[in-house]
């Protein structure tokens, strides 16, 4: 039975916390930023939490 591998860019995108959140970055961030809010601006500095179903299905493709 040949090892499971884990999927590596999938593993450099998710980080998983200590308590098993899965959070992943913010989206849209590479330009055309001037032209956004300041209330945009700022909620783009903190990672999303992904939950349901995208979850589960992440979690199966992270083998550790």
């Amino acid at each position: 039975m040949p090892k499971k591998k884990s999927n590596k860019a999938l593993v450099k995108k998710i980080k998983v916390t200590g308590g098993g959140k899965l959070l992943r970055r913010y989206t849209k961030q590479n330009h055309f930023n001037s032209k956004q809010t300041g209330n945009l601006k700022r909620k783009k500095r903190k990672d999303v939490e992904i939950i349901g179903t995208e979850r589960k299905n992440i979690l199966k493709r992270i083998v550790k």
